[in-house]
């Protein structure tokens, strides 16, 4: 059985102090999965798992001991059903620690969006977006045609 290659099933997050970034995700609203691991903290999305591990174990892992990992350069992103859940939803990130890059607003390609970044560096954008209309569990699947 052939398994479709365009998914992703994992993001793994590298994070300098793992209690500090537990604080975030958890204050932001997010529900650690039991049992724990020790040394990794996994947090079941729609579909997929979200990971937060170490930074110098993360490269270890990746057989790069000596790597400076870094962030910033790839945006994960949550789409919403309307501006006020996006704006809920990026005040509730700001709440848990978050650092602001560029509140909600109206964006040239029509929808609406801001971003901001964890504790640790890593970007998200909350976004509207009102050509990808979401499932009713919250998962996108892009419009055809």
């Amino acid at each position: 059985m052939a398994f479709p290659r365009q998914r992703v099933t994992l993001v793994t997050l590298g994070v300098a102090d793992m209690m500090r970034a537990r604080r975030f995700y958890e204050g932001w609203g997010w529900t650690p999965h039991q049992p724990e691991q020790e040394g990794v903290l996994f947090f079941q999305m729609n579909g997929a798992v979200l990971a937060l591990f170490g930074i110098s174990d993360l490269a270890a892992d990746q057989g790069r001991a000596d790597a400076q990992l870094g962030t910033g350069a790839m945006t994960l992103a949550q789409n919403c059903a309307d501006d006020a859940e996006t704006d809920a939803v990026f005040d509730a990130a700001i709440a848990a620690g978050a650092t602001p890059l560029k509140r909600p607003e109206k964006v040239f390609w029509g929808g609406y969006s801001g971003y901001f970044s964890d504790p640790d560096g890593h970007v998200w954008e909350i976004a509207t977006n009102p050509f990808w209309p979401l499932d009713s569990d919250g998962s996108l699947t892009l419009p055809s045609g």
